[in-house]
């Protein structure tokens, strides 16, 4: 089976050429797909012992978002190319970890779907049912692939992406010290939003003293950000969401483990006000299209980057 090349595939593959020693990569899955091949790759920075604290860097869940894949993939060329000369930054990485999976869904991004090869949307594909009521059809259905949002069939496994991806997370946090995530889309609102658990349900969940530390401590270190910080719940609740499926499972199993998994909805709505020809396209519905936007919104993120891999790192001042 032939693999199928598409940009951002090849951009990872430019990565994988470049990578310094201390990064690593593997292929959690290989998705097929009208007799065609996708790799559904994830890199390993830094030489630290599993146990080490891990940040997650996620992109590319909904195929159309991929602007998300390419800032993951941004920050990752970045940072291969300082890890080639600067000794700090090496000694960094021998006690702190970033994983990166920059493009969950390759078929979705491949072929500029929301859901992937099968129809099913993977950000609405756990077991997790909402308990506060959710929108009609944005919050996930079973009618079928015809609508957007589709959660797959009740009794059928997940989709062979999320497993992968859940799969992933959930050894990361079994053996880490500490992890927080940070999920790249974008698509909603004139904000760029950073959100927290839960989208199922308003009630607050158990690690919300711990947000409100980091929230603080980012408030004060770059005071002039522009993220709208809040649980997604306060704008809308969903099922099936991975995030607060992983969460769960934390606590169920590992409740002593600190993760918090944040996802920065980049709002899209701001690129369509500004340039209102992109109503007509799909992709101009969630990603920059000019040149000069496209640019800024790769830049526009490094600072939270930076600041989620130092607050993993210091984790002492946001724990339990």
């Amino acid at each position: 089976m032939k693999e199928y090349n598409f940009e951002e595939l090849e951009l990872i593959n430019g990565l994988i050429e470049i990578m310094p020693p201390e990064v690593s990569v593997e292929t959690l899955e290989v998705i097929s797909y009208k007799e065609s091949s996708y790799p559904l790759h994830c890199f390993t920075i830094g030489s630290a012992p599993k146990n080490a604290p891990t940040l997650l860097l996620i992109g590319g869940v909904h195929g159309l978002e991929k602007v998300g894949t390419h800032v993951v993939i941004s920050y990752l060329s970045f940072l291969f190319e300082q890890l080639k000369w600067n000794t700090d930054l090496q000694k960094i990485f021998q006690n702190f970890k970033i994983v990166a999976i920059p493009m969950v869904n390759p078929v979705g991004v491949a072929h500029n779907m929301r859901s992937n090869g099968k129809g099913v949307d993977l950000m609405r594909n756990s077991p997790t049912e909402a308990i506060d009521k959710s929108l009609f059809l944005i919050g996930g259905h079973r009618l079928g692939t015809f609508l957007p949002w589709y959660r797959g069939r009740k009794k059928d496994p997940m989709q062979i992406e999320a497993k992968a991806l859940c799969d992933k997370v959930k050894s990361i946090v079994s053996q880490s010290s500490h992890c927080l995530a940070l999920d790249f889309h974008s698509g909603f609102g004139l904000k760029d939003r950073l959100w927290y658990p839960y989208a199922k349900t308003s009630t607050p969940f158990s690690a919300q003293n711990q947000v409100e530390k980091i929230q603080a401590l980012f408030d004060k270190t770059i005071p002039h950000h522009i993220y709208k910080i809040e649980p997604q719940s306060d704008q809308y609740t969903t099922h099936g969401d991975l995030w607060d499926y992983l969460y769960d499972w934390k606590e169920e199993n590992y409740p002593e483990h600190n993760f918090i998994p944040w996802t920065l909805e980049m709002g899209s709505w701001t690129w369509l006000k500004k340039n209102p020809i992109q109503l007509f396209s799909k992709l101009g519905l969630f990603n920059p299209i000019k040149d000069h936007r496209y640019s800024r919104t790769m830049r526009r993120h490094l600072l939270l980057i930076d600041f989620f891999s130092n607050i993993t790192k210091n984790n002492e001042v946001w724990k339990k």
